[in-house]
């Protein structure tokens, strides 16, 4: 159960131990409004653009990062995880997290640097991705000091349907009605947890209220480009009562991406946790993850 080298393109990594050099894990958490996205594009304002001109200019050196996953523009992360190589004269990662904070903007933050193992890779030895995707349906629409990571849907939603829609896709599948297409790129994923929890936290704040907030919670070895959010969005469809319950099982039948899947809108998305093996396992999960990998029985 492997999955392709591409499938979830990430930045390349630094030269490993060359020269000297230290590999460092990076524990970082943003607010992804106002960013493009994670990845690097000129003239755009990204996670990784931000982070890495902070990082060159505190070091004085040039840093490039490797990240477990890049975020689409809009989506944030409390628990993000990136690598460094840095020289092993280095000796200020401590103060480096402080330093960090007086140079980067309210919006992202580095709340830790750890020297790891060289064969810690944020991307490949990753074994498990963790999103959560936050929804409420007050009429009146998100409180406004969470509306930058609450999608509103003031109606109605049959969450007992919406479960069991999202069950139906656990396990082991080819999930390209749900991918947008990357040349190269497998979309068959080990979908592990997908559900629905429901708080009533206008009824808490105030004795009443009218609306509940919903959270899926969403993890899988590794998710392709805009999985997600198409997937969340083709559960509401259920819970709204514009699908049956059984039409997203359906949905992994076919091999090209589903127009008739809606992608939620991005802000209600944020990575919370990468999980990664034991130190002495690092080296085989990251063989592991760079073979191709096909559905049991598949012809490719």
């Amino acid at each position: 159960m492997t999955l392709n080298a591409t499938a979830s393109a990430n930045e390349p990594a630094a030269p490993i131990r060359d020269g000297g050099f230290v590999r460092f894990r990076l524990d970082v958490t943003y607010d992804g409004t106002d960013f493009s996205g994670w990845a690097r594009q000129p003239g755009l304002r990204t996670v990784c653009g931000v982070l890495e001109e902070a990082i060159s200019t505190v070091l004085r050196r040039p840093v490039q990062l490797t990240v477990a996953g890049r975020t689409d523009a809009g989506v944030h992360a409390s628990g993000q995880v990136a690598h460094m190589d840095l020289p092993d004269d280095l000796d200020e990662s401590d103060r480096l997290v402080r330093r960090l904070a007086r140079f980067l903007p309210p919006d992202v933050r580095v709340t830790a640097i750890t020297p790891v193992p060289v064969e810690f890779d944020a991307r490949f030895s990753a074994i498990r991705r963790h999103y959560e995707y936050r929804i409420t349906t007050a009429r009146y629409g998100a409180e406004p000091l969470r509306a930058r990571d609450t999608v509103s849907v003031p109606k109605a939603l049959d969450l007992d349907a919406m479960r069991a829609a999202s069950h139906a896709l656990l396990g082991l599948h080819d999930f390209a009605a749900f991918c947008r297409r990357r040349e190269g790129a497998t979309t068959v994923r080990d979908l592990q947890r997908f559900d629905w929890v429901r708080s009533d936290e206008d009824s808490v704040r105030s004795g009443g209220g009218d609306g509940e907030i919903l959270t899926a919670y969403v993890s899988a070895d590794a998710f392709c480009w805009s999985m997600v959010r198409s997937l969340v969005g083709a559960v509401l469809a259920v819970g709204e009562g514009r699908r049956t319950v059984d039409w997203t099982a359906a949905l992994l039948q076919e091999r090209e991406r589903s127009s008739s899947v809606l992608v939620a809108p991005a802000h209600g998305l944020s990575l919370v946790k990468v999980d990664y093996p034991a130190n002495e396992d690092l080296a085989s999960r990251n063989a592991e993850t760079r073979e191709v990998r096909s559905l049991p029985g598949g012809c490719c």
